[in-house]
């Protein structure tokens, strides 16, 4: 390896692995934030939410890749313009895409990373994030009996403590309300002065010790004599009560995973395509149905004809061999549309173009019948077609989405790459190093970028652009910019001539001083 790719990536790795680890911090506590009120009060244990910023961190490679190539490019080249190692670099001879050679082939293998971890990593980690999440937001809170405060954690029953000493077991005024018995007992109601509470040492049960109290209880109103019955009130008095509860409605049960394994962000890129032939296949397959369909309703039915009756056989001559006659069968009725008693006939008493309406060729005591059966199945066609265009237009937005998932796998892994060539060149013409000026920069390339991604996402769910142009229009738009700035780096040319600005301030101003001079 030369001197000079050895410094650049020795340069390089620093900053980017600082980059990359803020910049995936900010992305977890971004998302994290979503999901805090699920989250929060459920007791979930440290390793559980290690395991769940890990898979979290995990999705957000794509996201956090081209940020720190941005900024560690922008701090690379700034510190090597700050110190002159750069000029002295080009005044040596070495062009700058020479000097950027080790950045570029780094840039591509975090490219290629980032496509890796999109197709084959990612869809796993958002699998075991969504189930996990899933369970914790299944899981009930954890158990907070606090004082004053109506508890319900535990299924059917209702807690009030009074007072609640510091070492958090003895409890006083306690109050339950059981209504596991709902119909059998109308009322059951337990009152004591004091009390302890506790959980086994296997966390198993939770239990309550009470102390001089009553317990209050009123049969339900059950049967058909029950306005006629009379109920006793029971109240009992206890010097000691032990209640019972069981701690497993607390834990957490893990999800079946294939309940969530066919989200478009727990497929592969292959899944991906797989499933647009699918939902393409299904909208072709539900225009053609539709269509044969209304086809079909718009046939009339076919009419058998009215076969004839043969004539009576001849008289035979007398003294001959007698024939016996038998009756032709029974001419079955023409075939007739539902609804309709008889079918409509046609009364053409005139020449066509001199109708004005294409119901008065039929007679006038058959266009009621022939109305009413049109709007019918113009009803019928018409609910056909809406449920038909419904379900067309959710395959059409879903496939639009896939598609759109498929395309940004590639696109977030391009622009690693693109951003290398737009803060590598903005480094070098800033000439400012460290974390101040390059952030700064970094930020405003990257928000152009996320920007561009959110309105082109929602172009594509508009129909107005494809998926795939969906996708790669962000890095279309930034692939000039990054053209453009490494040629004014490789020019050592300013960012911005004012050369004409000043030539047009300055003949504006000599026109005006003539002007003045005239009129004096």
């Amino acid at each position: 390896m030369k001197k000079i790719d050895k410094l650049l990536l020795t340069s390089f790795i620093g900053p980017f692995a600082v980059s990359f680890f803020i910049a995936l911090f900010v992305l977890i506590m971004q998302f994290l934030w979503l999901y805090i009120d699920d989250i929060a009060g459920k007791g979930v244990s440290i390793f559980i939410m290690l395991e769940l910023i890990g898979y979290l961190s995990v999705s957000t490679f794509p996201m956090a890749l081209p940020i720190a190539v941005l900024i560690a490019s922008v701090m690379v080249m700034g510190n090597l313009a700050e110190r002159y190692e750069l000029s002295s670099m080009k005044s040596a001879g070495v062009p700058l895409i020479r000097i950027m050679r080790s950045l570029i082939f780094c840039a591509a293998g975090i490219g290629l990373f980032s496509y890796v971890c999109s197709d084959f990593i990612i869809p796993i980690s958002n699998l075991e994030f969504k189930s996990r999440l899933y369970d914790i937001r299944r899981q009930k809170p954890a158990l907070t009996l606090e004082k004053g405060v109506f508890n319900e954690d535990f299924r059917q029953f209702v807690i009030k403590i009074g007072k609640k000493e510091e070492d958090g077991e003895t409890i006083g005024d306690v109050l339950i309300e059981d209504q596991t018995n709902i119909g059998q007992v109308k009322f059951n109601q337990i009152l004591a002065d004091s009390g302890q509470m506790y959980t086994t040492k296997d966390k198993r049960f939770f239990v309550m010790n009470l102390y001089r109290g009553t317990q209050y209880q009123e049969p339900g109103n059950q049967g058909p004599q029950v306005q006629r019955q009379k109920f006793p009130f029971i109240r009992t008095n206890f010097t000691s009560l032990t209640k019972v509860w069981d701690m497993r409605e607390f834990e957490m049960v893990s999800t079946d995973k294939d309940r969530f394994s066919q989200q478009r962000s727990m497929l592969s890129m292959n899944q991906l395509r797989i499933n647009m032939d699918s939902l393409q296949i299904s909208m072709q397959s539900t225009r053609q149905s539709f269509a044969d369909d209304l086809l079909a309703n718009l046939k009339r039915q076919p009419i058998k004809p009215v076969p004839a009756i043969p004539p009576p056989p001849a008289p035979q001559p007398k003294g001959g061999k007698r024939i016996k006659f038998t009756p032709p069968p029974t001419p079955p009725k023409p075939q007739e549309r539902p609804g309709w008693a008889h079918l409509p006939k046609q009364v053409l008493d005139k020449p066509l173009t001199q109708y004005t309406d294409f119901s008065q060729v039929f007679r006038a005591e058959d266009r009621p019948a022939l109305l009413k059966e049109a709007g019918g199945r113009i009803k019928i066609n018409l609910n056909q077609f809406e449920t038909r265009n419904n379900q067309i237009e959710t395959r059409r937005k879903e496939y639009v989405k896939t598609g759109y998932e498929l395309f940004t796998k590639y696109s977030f892994a391009l622009v690693c790459f693109i951003f290398l060539f737009i803060g590598a060149p903005m480094g070098a013409i800033i000439r400012k190093g460290g974390f101040g000026y390059p952030i700064l920069v970094s930020i405003i390339f990257f928000v152009i970028f996320i920007v561009l991604t959110i309105v082109c996402r929602k172009l594509a769910e508009s129909y107005i652009l494809s998926s795939f142009w969906a996708a790669m229009v962000p890095c279309i738009v930034l692939i000039p910019v990054g053209s453009f700035l490494t040629r004014k780096a490789m020019n050592d040319s300013q960012l911005f001539s004012t050369d004409r600005i000043d030539r047009v301030i300055n003949y504006l101003r000599e026109r005006l001083e003539q002007r003045k001079t005239k009129v004096a």
